[in-house]
């Protein structure tokens, strides 16, 4: 687990070195990896450019399906809402997260509750979790200097 969340952190890095916010991802089906991504809602002038709908667009197109079953999404960060209903219309298997977002976090601000929607998966949250939360306060204490 570890490993994968190592590799989420990795794109996090190449994010805050390309001015985006450090959220990585990776896509993992069956200990393979399928896709990785990181924010780039600046570069893309996109607002849904967040790392995890990134590495979803680009999981399904690799495995020719927009139903990702059985995936496991590694994101260094905790998911906002937007994502979290792409995961739940993509059918992923597992989400497995890092840093918790308090202003933003779909589960910890919102209060999402997976047990109303029409899909479910297991939720992980805190994996390398004080990794994830430092270069993002290293990130944004940067640009306050700025």
């Amino acid at each position: 687990m570890n490993a994968w969340m190592a590799l989420a952190l990795e794109e996090a890095v190449q994010a805050m070195e390309e001015g985006e916010v450090p959220v990585g991802a990776v896509v993992v089906l069956q200990e393979r990896l399928i896709a990785r991504s990181h924010n780039r809602t600046i570069a893309l002038n996109d607002p849904t450019a967040h790392a995890e709908i990134l590495v979803l667009r680009e999981a399904a197109r690799k495995l020719g399906n927009y139903r990702l079953n059985g995936v496991e999404l590694y994101v260094t960060k905790e998911p906002c809402p937007m994502c979290v209903g792409a995961m739940i219309h993509a059918r992923i298997g597992k989400l497995i997260y890092g840093a918790v977002d308090e202003k933003g976090g779909a589960f910890s601000k919102f209060s999402m509750d997976l047990s109303r929607a029409n899909h479910r998966f297991e939720v992980i949250k805190g994996v390398m979790e004080k990794e994830s939360a430092e270069l993002l306060k290293r990130f944004f204490k940067e640009k306050r200097r700025k």
